[in-house]
């Protein structure tokens, strides 16, 4: 059965027409597998754009979020504590460490973990932070990272959605110890699927090479500072092919551009909507002056739950793919074996059951973007 005929997808991934050379030129090269020629200047790439002693290519961002886990030295009975609006990776990775994803709620603003929330999650056994900073925009890291340092818990910043984006002139992915990217097909800039690790803390680089090379010191010995590698650490092959680092420098190389289609793209929509939504009770995003934003996403939190539904409904029928988001992960079928007691994610719960994204990727056409506002403001409500 093939798949349904958009008149707008949801997402289309977006390329800058340098992709296949920089592909063909890997081959060329002789070396497809990891950490090619490739790999190295994506690396160094975002090394500089950022500002951070080094950056790791992964297979994935869940990957570099597994990895995260193992650096930390995550254990069973270890807690560590992240929202419930949220990718399932963000808390899987810490799971299958054997700790437990202690769920915090989000601020009803801008969806982002509430540092209120967090402070009366810690305990004992808190052993990591993880705020997700949600559609790109910054979380409040300033209350999140002092209630992380008094008491000497490691930050690990899901920035999936917030490359490029900043928090009060920051990077995001630079004010925690570790940091994940995820460079998957849905993202500003992708390779189809893809992550990186950033690591803030020059302490942690040369453990999380080693994890990355499967538990081996490979990394020092080609540096030509030990004579052989062997197995020195647990590790995993978490090194995306040099074919996938040729397909994301090109992707890299013209984030300006992108970042500023993005721009454009989102602020239309939010100067045609917000009539409309305005006069309907309906929120759209919010972005704190603090907060220079990464433009990932485009969403609208409707009235009531059943609005939702009519909203999605609506849009099928006119060949536009809008879709809801996370299942909150509190109320998910394996979440709840770690959630406690009464519901303490009321604001997820809420949104979680309200909020549809609509379509939103770099090649939207201008003619793309108008037959979804006209959609949109056609919604009886």
């Amino acid at each position: 059965m093939s798949a349904p005929s958009w008149r707008v997808p949801f997402n289309r991934p977006s390329l800058t027409g340098r992709e296949s050379g920089y592909i063909a030129r890997a081959v060329e090269l002789g070396h497809i597998s990891g950490d090619g020629h490739f790999t190295r200047r994506c690396q160094e790439h975002l090394e500089k754009a950022l500002g951070v002693p080094r950056v790791l290519l992964t297979t994935s961002c869940t990957h570099a979020l597994e990895m995260a886990a193992l650096l930390l030295d995550i254990l069973p009975g270890d807690e560590v504590i992240l929202p419930s609006f949220t990718f399932v990776s963000t808390a899987n990775a810490f799971a299958l460490r054997g700790a437990r994803p202690v769920f915090a709620d989000i601020d009803p603003m801008t969806l982002n973990m509430d540092p209120g929330s967090v402070e009366g999650l810690l305990s004992d056994r808190t052993r990591a932070i993880v705020p997700v900073h949600y559609a790109g925009v910054g979380c409040a890291m300033d209350r999140i990272g002092s209630l992380a340092a008094g008491r000497g818990i490691p930050v690990v910043e899901d920035n999936a959605h917030g490359l490029f984006g900043r928090y009060r002139g920051r990077p995001l992915g630079t004010l925690g110890a570790l940091a994940t990217l995820s460079f998957h097909e849905t993202k500003n800039l992708t390779c189809g699927e893809g992550g990186a690790l950033v690591l803030n803390d020059p302490g942690l680089v040369e453990r999380a090479e080693i994890l990355r090379e499967k538990g081996t010191d490979r990394s020092r010995f080609f540096r030509g500072l030990v004579d052989k590698y062997s197995w020195v650490d647990l590790g995993s092959s978490w090194i995306p092919s040099d074919l996938l680092a040729a397909f994301l420098l090109a992707q890299l190389e013209d984030a300006p551009r992108i970042q500023e289609r993005r721009r454009v793209l989102w602020e239309r929509y939010l100067a045609r909507l917000a009539p409309w939504a305005g006069d309907r009770g309906i929120r759209l995003p919010v972005v704190p002056p603090e907060c220079e934003q990464a433009y990932h996403m485009f969403y609208a939190i409707l009235p009531q739950a059943e609005a939702r539904t009519r909203f999605l409904a609506h849009m099928k029928e006119r060949g536009i793919l809008s879709v809801a988001h996370y299942v909150p992960l509190h109320g998910s079928p394996f979440g709840r074996r770690f959630a406690e007691g009464p519901d303490r994610c009321p604001v997820t719960t809420d949104v979680g059951l309200r909020l549809v994204r609509l379509p939103f990727f770099t090649s939207m056409s201008e003619g793309e973007q108008d037959a979804v506002l006209e959609a949109v403001t056609g919604f009886p409500g």
